[in-house]
């Protein structure tokens, strides 16, 4: 009975908040009938927004079938519920991970994380899927928690960070386990802890962060008490180990259309301060490069994270970027990308900003040179990254090249990149034909191969085997006499 009372006066709330809710158009196809009864076991709405994929059913069905509870909880509710697509669905269950691996058997189930409740089974696809066990945390440190099981639903719900993520729903009943009321709180576009928000930062330090990120991610704010903890939580953030904070760095550059939202609060709330120094006090404006850079998007597209990071370390300049990026144990190859941008931007941006403000015509001969030091592979980075600090200049009042012109330039240096001779390897003679020349070996041939370079850079027509040799021999000889 007080589970029915719970549920009708979720209704209630709900329906009082039915203006509000008309943003989400995902809770039905005819908005003057958006209304979210939980306590109907059969709401049409509900079947609208929440509509797991088959494999998903199948397994959840497994588990009622053999006497469990199983529901769908956490991110892919959230996001089902708020209209966004390619939703990772993840379970919940009353069975024990022994239980778990019983119901599918050891050749469909994985065990990812058995001491904390986590089973990945395999559907028909063989693509796995993540069934917890109901649980609730004993202790925890900060970083890793030590968890129980054999507890309710709403148990496991209070365990989770914010209302927006624990909200739960059983396919078999049709029905939304609603307790925090995280739907009220979507409507309201509010990041909220569950519970004690200082309770919550303290079992997890991560959620501080993850606050910040779910807030700026769906132009949500954090309500003051959660602020209030947040900021609170920030002197004991060194306790994260730096690969956890890397990923969440990653996930705000992937996730986030203008990520200077959230890392304006990473900095308000001491998180950089603890986390990363030396992006503790940049201006906003070098915070704001990286919202004019394109979302990383499908896995296709892996360097345009790089080229965010990059946005976001610009003002430090390569060798601190690089520091950064150490400290947080980038990959190698993702710390070289990023410092080797930054140094490009450095050494050849302010040059080419001056060029295209001054509003002149700009010489092919200039441009061949330019793509020559980026490099034929970097000028797409480069240009994208050059575009976006621009772009945040304009917006904040200070003088920039117009985008028209920035445009055009692009284009050029593309069609030079891959049409022209801007390298070594590009030139009509290599090192071989000037020692059959009488050209000698050693560091005189170095010097000459980059004298006919910038020759051909100047006039790509030279770039013959017939000029370059003639001109390797004559100034072979300038440097023998």
């Amino acid at each position: 009975m007080a589970g029915a009372n719970r549920r009708q006066v979720g209704a209630r709330n709900i329906a009082d908040n039915t203006p509000k809710l008309k943003w989400l158009a995902i809770f039905t196809r005819e908005t003057s009938r958006a209304k979210l009864n939980a306590h109907r076991p059969r709401s049409p709405n509900i079947m609208i927004v929440l509509t797991p994929p088959r494999p998903v059913l199948e397994i959840a069905d497994a588990l009622e079938d053999a006497g469990y509870e199983a529901w769908c909880v956490g991110g892919a509710i959230r996001d089902a519920l708020l209209g966004h697509p390619d939703l990772d669905w993840d379970l919940a269950t009353s069975a024990t991970p022994v239980q778990v691996r019983e119901v599918f058997g050891s050749r469909r189930t994985i065990p990812v994380g058995i001491d904390f409740g986590t089973v990945g089974v395999l559907d028909r696809a063989g693509t796995m899927h993540e069934v917890t066990t109901f649980r609730r945390d004993v202790r925890t440190d900060g970083r890793h928690a030590e968890v129980e099981f054999g507890v309710s639903l709403n148990d496991d719900l209070a365990r989770r960070d914010f209302t927006i993520n624990a909200i739960a729903y059983s396919p078999r009943r049709n029905e939304v386990r609603d307790p925090f009321d995280g739907r009220g709180d979507l409507a309201r576009k509010l990041v909220r802890a569950v519970g004690d928000a200082d309770a919550r930062m303290r079992e997890d330090r991560l959620r501080a962060l993850r606050a910040i990120r779910f807030a700026a991610r769906f132009g949500f704010t954090i309500d003051p008490p959660t602020y209030a903890a947040i900021e609170a939580s920030a002197p004991f953030l060194r306790r994260l180990s730096p690969e956890r904070v890397k990923q969440e760095l990653d996930k705000t550059l992937e996730q986030v259309r203008c990520p200077s939202s959230a890392f304006m609060i990473w900095q308000s709330t001491g998180a950089f301060g603890a986390l990363v120094p030396a992006l503790g006090q940049v201006a906003p404006d070098a915070l704001r490069v990286c919202d004019y850079l394109a979302l990383p998007g499908p896995a296709t597209r892996p360097a345009r994270r790089a080229i965010r990071f990059a946005g976001l370390l610009l003002s430090l300049g390569a060798k601190a970027a690089e520091d950064v990026l150490l400290s947080l144990r980038a990959s190698r190859h993702e710390t070289q990308a990023v410092a080797t941008l930054i140094d490009r931007w450095q050494s050849h941006g302010p040059t080419i900003a001056d060029a295209l403000v001054s509003g002149g015509s700009i010489a092919n001969v200039d441009v061949r040179r330019w793509v020559a030091v980026i490099g034929r592979l970097q000028v797409g980075p480069f240009m994208r990254l050059a575009t976006a600090v621009w772009h945040a200049a304009r917006n904040s009042g200070v003088s920039a090249p117009p985008a028209g012109a920035a445009r055009s330039l692009y284009r050029r240096m593309l069609r030079v990149a891959f049409h022209d001779p801007i390298d070594l390897a590009a030139l009509a003679v290599d090192g071989d034909d000037l020692r059959r020349a009488g050209v000698l070996p050693g560091p005189g041939l170095g010097k000459i191969l980059q004298a006919l370079l910038a020759a051909v850079l100047e006039d790509p027509d030279r770039n013959t085997t017939e000029w370059l040799l003639r001109e390797a021999k004559r100034l072979h000889a300038q440097h023998a006499s």
